[in-house]
């Protein structure tokens, strides 16, 4: 993929690696349209970022992921490039969870990115070049005990995206995961036992974006920044 003069649909857009991947792919002269479910927020950034576009979204609802496909693929016919950001965490405690909320990580972090490729799979396709990329997590690799669901919908995610690279091999949609480490986005430095926080080093978001980025021009596609090379290795050993 260049990833320049392309057309790239971002979901959770206003924040965290979200966001400075709309910033640097812009920056690129790519379109870029961002999607979330804070109105507010998707403002905000239209303002900072003047040329974005946006819809608001609710990943965890499958009929709000199917409106958008219709409406982007109205608006945005040349769409190519599906990035698979949005996601939640939260600790979580078996002892003492609300059943209500037990499995909302998966509906975001996992049912949600399968929903979107769903949808949109038939208008990439219809590209010349096209690719999907997923954004999971090092903590697929070696989980973080406060947030075990989180942990495991990623993991989910990295399995169920080897899986689809295999099934769009023969089409001109390519697959690419990036599995951050602990970035300074604001999702990771909430989480902790008790308030306090979680103590492993952090990569730079912009930086990870980078990263990202350079892998996928080059083709790379399993993209692995900073600690989460270690987590992959440490996990395996633990295994």
């Amino acid at each position: 993929m260049k990833l320049k003069s392309d057309t790239v649909l971002i979901t959770g857009g206003s924040s965290g690696i979200g966001l400075e991947m709309a910033r640097q792919l812009t920056a690129l002269g790519n379109t870029v349209i961002i999607t979330g479910r804070d109105l507010k927020k998707l403002e905000r950034v239209q303002k900072e970022l003047p040329g974005i576009y946006f819809y608001q979204s609710d990943l965890s609802d499958p009929q709000s992921i199917a409106k958008l496909a219709v409406r982007i693929s109205a608006d945005f016919p040349n769409m190519n490039v599906l990035i698979n950001n949005a996601g939640i965490m939260r600790t979580v405690d078996f002892n003492n969870t609300e059943d209500s909320m037990l499995c909302s990580e998966i509906e975001v972090n996992l049912k949600g990115p399968i929903h979107m490729v769903q949808q949109f799979l038939p208008l990439l396709k219809k590209q010349p070049e096209a690719a999907i990329i997923n954004v999971t997590s090092g903590l697929a690799f070696l989980p973080f005990p406060e947030t075990p669901v989180y942990c495991a919908s990623k993991a989910a995610l990295h399995v169920y995206t080897k899986i689809l690279r295999v099934q769009l091999e023969d089409t001109r949609v390519q697959v690419f995961e990036l599995a951050p480490p602990k970035t300074t986005a604001a999702l990771i430095d909430r989480v902790g036992t008790d308030g306090s926080k979680n103590k492993m080093p952090t990569m730079e978001v912009s930086k990870v974006v980078r990263t990202g980025i350079k892998s996928i021009i080059r083709g790379k596609k399993e993209i692995l920044p900073g600690l989460s090379k270690v987590l992959k290795l440490a996990g395996r050993i633990q295994l």
